[in-house]
């Protein structure tokens, strides 16, 4: 028994798809595969059906799911608490943080914290906010950095994490001006005519949150998504460059706005309040965790135990 072999069955009975599951995996499709072929194999039992529409779990699938989280997550902590006792990594911490906000946010954040000189080795994880939520679900990380909306929240288990406000920010609409300074790409958009739309990867936290909000407050805006791509920095290089309206953060496109190299095209009909949220898991952590988290929270005046979920 692999414990890959475990993660690999989590992301088929999420995604529903041997392709999207191989992809959040990182690794090809016929290998992913041969990994989920080889734990049925050792279960001695059929764990998915296949369709050309996708996968479903058998019943068998059903109740390893209903297992198979808690086991995998109680396996990293073993090994985690493993390495404490012995001395090892008892005084790191660990903070997983998506792209936009380990560029922009968590330099300043950081250094701000009163205790910062004495904190000890800190070790930043920066990915995807898809990437972040596996290692929080792992273990890998004691802490993990977001962004943050009720309209489209972390997948973690309500039961098992909790968050606290550090911080906030507003995702705006923004394009390159015409000479005149007026927006290249209007909106709400002309239907015949639709503006072009910059939008990020599935993985991305921020992905989430303008897509579901336009879902929900602005489904006929006229846009046609013409570019996805992964980072905010890079939707913000191409909306400079005229190629579209990409919903960015504030701090991320102060500069450009200021500057006027980038404007609002909806006058700020259209902007995205965020948090930015500092999450951990409900169970104690080391000493050095606890301390981080205890100046946090006093910093902010209120430990806000709402599930990020």
């Amino acid at each position: 028994m692999d414990l890959t072999w475990l993660e690999d069955f989590l992301a088929l009975a999420e995604h529903k798809t041997f392709a999207r599951a191989a992809e959040t995996r990182h690794v090809t499709q016929p290998a992913f595969s041969r990994r989920i072929q080889s734990l049925e194999e050792w279960m001695g039992t059929r764990l998915f059906v296949r369709s050309p529409q996708g996968t479903s779990l058998t019943p068998a699938g059903a109740f390893l799911r209903a297992h198979a989280e808690d086991l995998t997550r109680n396996i990293y902590r073993l090994r985690q608490e493993t390495l404490e006792v012995a001395g090892r990594e008892a005084s790191v911490i660990s903070i997983a943080a998506t792209h936009a906000l380990s560029f922009v946010f968590f330099p300043d954040w950081i250094r701000s914290h009163p205790q910062f000189g004495t904190l000890g080795p800190l070790n930043l994880i920066s990915d995807t906010m898809e990437a972040c939520e596996q290692i929080m679900a792992r273990g890998d990380a004691e802490f993990m950095l977001c962004h943050f909306h009720r309209d489209a929240m972390p997948r973690l288990e309500a039961s098992q994490f909790t968050s606290v406000v550090v911080g906030s920010d507003v995702l705006l609409p923004l394009c390159a001006p015409l000479e005149d300074g007026t927006p290249q790409w209007p909106l709400p958009g002309d239907p015949s005519s639709p503006s072009r739309l910059l939008s990020y990867r599935p993985q991305s936290g921020l992905g989430r949150i303008v897509a579901a909000v336009l879902e929900k407050n602005w489904p006929t805006l006229s846009l046609q998504k013409t570019l996805t791509a992964q980072l905010a920095a890079t939707l913000l290089t191409m909306a400079r460059q005229g190629e579209g309206i990409a919903w960015l953060p504030q701090t991320l496109a102060h500069d450009d706005i200021v500057a006027s190299r980038l404007v609002d095209p909806g006058h700020g009909n259209y902007s995205i309040e965020v948090e930015i949220r500092l999450i951990r898991p409900l169970r104690r952590q080391g000493p050095t965790a606890e301390a981080f988290w205890k100046s946090i929270a006093g910093g902010v005046n209120a430990l806000e135990k709402s599930s990020p979920t």
